[in-house]
Formats: C-alpha cells, structure tokens, sequence
C-alpha cells in the first residue's frame, strides 16, 4: 500500500474497481462520476458532485491546524487551473485546502473520472498526483500522465504520486526496510542545490509526516533519469526529481499533515516553480 492510513480501503471492491477504471461497472460508493471538478480553488472551496472529498483526517493529521507563521502572502490569478489527481485519499482534502489558501485554482478528479486527452484539452498549468492507497498500478490515469504529459507540464507528486514518478521512470517500488509508517514523523535531510525547487527557506533536516509501506528501491532507483533530493537518516528516498525535466517532482512524505510544520510552504515552493518555468517559457517566445 501506499499510504498505511488507507490500508482496508486498499483491498476493498471499491478500490480493487479502480485498477481497471475503464473496464468498471462498479456501484460502490467509489462510483464513477462525471468528468466534473468536485473541489475549485480561488476564493474558496466549491464542491459538486456525488461525493465530495471530506475532511475524513483529523487531529494530527489535520492541515486545518498547520501553523505556518511567516510565508509570504501569496497572489490568488486567473490562470490556468492546477489539476489535481485524486487516487481516492482522504489527505487530497488537506492539499487541496493548501492550494484554497494559496488563492491557487485547481480543480480535483477522481483517477478515473477523466483521460489523458481530458486533461490536455484543460491545457493545466500543473497537475499533483496525490495519495493514495495501493500501488501506482492502482492509480488510474496517474502513471500515464506522468509518461505523457510530465515532458510539458510541470508534475507534483506526494506518496503514491512520488512512487507512479519513480515507476514511470524504471524504478521498483518495494515494501518499506522500516516497515509500515503511519502518522509517524521523521527528519528528512535534502540536498541544497537539487532540492532548492520545494524545499527553499526549510531547515535541513526539517520534519516530515510519514503514511506509507511502500518505497522506491535504491537498488533499482532510475539514476539515468531522476535524481534523489531528499532522504530519511537511514537513506529511504523522501524525493526526487527528473533530470531533464526539472518540474517533474514527488515527495514521499506527507506535507499537507499537520506533522510537516513546513508543509505549507513546500506546496508554495512548488507553486512559484511553476511561476518560474512559466515567465521562462514566455521569455524563450518573445
């Protein structure tokens, strides 16, 4: 699995329908709903469709109650809206709340509500893979969209997003040496120059909330194309970056948990990334 919090919905038959979104019939509670956005951002939360994402995480897993002090107040636009993956995870509220703050706009879909060609035809300015339970293989479109719009577009996984990241790219995922991490926190050290991207203005080590079993391998982690920029003392990989493409990033850990006290500000640094790459790419034009 990959985030332990979700272990029973894991093997569930709603989750097991989402193996195979395009051959599901299911009924479940999990049933398939129209490619509609459920969560918008940018002068707050609306949510539509059957089921809305619930604030299902509490206490200390709760982003409601993250206290980030001292990060600069961020301009809500107009632009393109972020997309976010949902692989059917109750923490996909806790990020979207972030984004809500932020004034980002986003719009959420369930991993099977949509296709590649749906996404593209949204033309995002960015998309995050969020959590989830199981393996990448588990995560509807997630692992395609990393394949096939990652060269373009820029990429932001956590947990499962991190791990569809390291298989779409030749890596094993594997079950954890420590075993399972649930709600467990741990220092997360980076490396300055590669990490800079999501972890500017963080202490090193800073602390991270760990919710998963699941790992990238060492032994088979894909050094032609990613390069770790973050790890645990014992060397487990807390992220990773492509090497060409640079805005292609995942994190293991869990930042929108209240036990990432710099959560907050990882979700931004990836935001002005975005922003960087974006006045980039419009200068290369003019």
């Amino acid at each position: 699995m990959a985030c332990s919090h979700l272990a029973a919905a894991a093997s569930s038959p709603a989750a097991a329908a989402v193996r195979s979104p395009a051959a599901s019939n299911t009924t479940s509670a999990f049933a398939r709903l129209p490619a509609t956005p459920r969560l918008t951002g940018g002068g707050g939360l609306v949510v539509r469709g059957a089921r809305a994402v619930s604030p299902v995480v509490t206490a200390a897993g709760s982003a409601a109650a993250t206290p980030v002090a001292d990060l600069e107040e961020h301009q809500a636009t107009e632009k393109q809206p972020i997309i976010v993956i949902d692989n059917y995870d109750s923490f996909t509220y806790n990020l979207c709340q972030y984004m809500g703050e932020l004034g980002l706009n986003f719009e959420v879909y369930r991993n099977d509500e949509l296709t590649i060609e749906d996404v593209k035809r949204k033309n995002p300015r960015g998309i995050l893979i969020s959590p989830g339970p199981g393996e990448p293989q588990d995560s509807g479109i997630s692992l395609q969209t990393v394949l096939e719009l990652g060269p373009t577009i820029p990429i932001f996984g956590v947990c499962m997003g991190l791990q569809c990241i390291g298989e779409a790219f030749g890596g094993k995922i594997i079950r954890a040496p420590s075993g399972v991490m649930h709600g467990k926190s741990s220092p997360v050290y980076y490396d300055e120059e590669l990490g800079k991207a999501l972890f500017n203005g963080l202490p090193n080590p800073f602390t991270a909330a760990r919710y998963h079993s699941l790992v990238i391998e060492q032994e088979t982690f894909p050094h032609d194309a990613l390069e770790a920029t973050a790890w645990t003392e014992d060397g487990l990989i807390m992220a990773a970056r492509h090497k060409k493409y640079k805005h292609i990033q995942g994190v293991q850990f869990h930042p929108e948990s209240i036990i990432t006290p710099e959560g907050k500000r990882i979700i931004l640094n990836f935001v002005r990334f975005v922003e960087e790459l974006e006045k980039q790419r419009a200068e290369e034009k003019n």
